[in-house]
């Protein structure tokens, strides 16, 4: 279960970064890889509350 945590935590990490990218390049590319951070932000924070089913 740890594992599952750690790769949330990146795929979060990697949408906040992507993110910043987008908002610093602007314009309508800009929008679209922001927006594409933007989701990896919210998939990776519902991976974490996402049940288990490991033994």
């Amino acid at each position: 279960m740890k594992k599952k945590k750690a790769t949330s935590w990146v795929i979060t990490g990697l949408g906040a970064t992507v993110t910043g990218i987008g908002a610093y390049v602007g314009g309508p590319v800009g929008a679209g890889i922001t927006g594409f951070g933007l989701a990896h932000i919210v998939l990776g924070t519902l991976d974490m509350f996402r049940p288990s089913n490991r033994r």
